[in-house]
């Protein structure tokens, strides 16, 4: 089973609005550039957010959207139901009496408890969780990066102090 990119990008919107959610109101413009998402796919996904209330639009210079409650109180599982119009693998998962093989219900039946058993975890995450985990990934990239360039330094001074000593050596000569 796959998520559709409303749902991942639409979460990807969501979580960059916690980061900023004690920030004020944010631009749809400076989500699309720090997600490399279009501003106009944002502009369709933000739809059936704001129209769920999650989601609320400040006109005006300093205007943009912010979350209408705190991150901690928005879990994953809300916005992809919103997003996937719902939260089973299957039609027939939701509804029984819909299922053209009858005979077949019984398989249904596992369907549903996949749907089930999906959202219940998408619904233990919060964006407050989320954006936790970018916080803590996004400073583990740049530990990664302050090592890198440190490992860099450490090298570059054995390199000018091996070239030192060879220069001293030749000029010995």
């Amino acid at each position: 089973m796959k998520l559709s990119t409303r749902s991942r990008y639409g979460t990807r919107l969501m979580v960059d609005l916690a980061e900023h959610y004690d920030l004020g109101p944010v631009q749809l413009g400076d989500i699309a550039k720090r997600q490399d998402i279009s501003v106009k796919y944002l502009e369709q996904i933000i739809i059936p957010l704001k129209k769920a209330n999650f989601i609320e639009s400040i006109r005006g210079p300093k205007g943009g959207h912010i979350l209408t409650r705190p991150p901690a109180e928005i879990s994953v599982g809300e916005i992809v139901a919103i997003l996937e119009e719902g939260v089973s693998l299957t039609e027939c998962s939701e509804h029984a009496e819909i299922c053209e093989r009858a005979d077949f219900f019984f398989i249904c039946l596992v369907w549903k408890e996949a749907s089930e058993a999906m959202f219940d975890k998408l619904q233990s995450i919060s964006l407050a969780d989320l954006a936790a985990r970018a916080k803590a990934a996004a400073k583990t990239q740049a530990d990664s990066g302050k090592a890198k360039t440190a490992r860099h330094s450490q090298e570059a001074r054995e390199e000018s102090r091996a070239s030192l000593l060879l220069s001293s050596i030749s000029q010995g000569d």
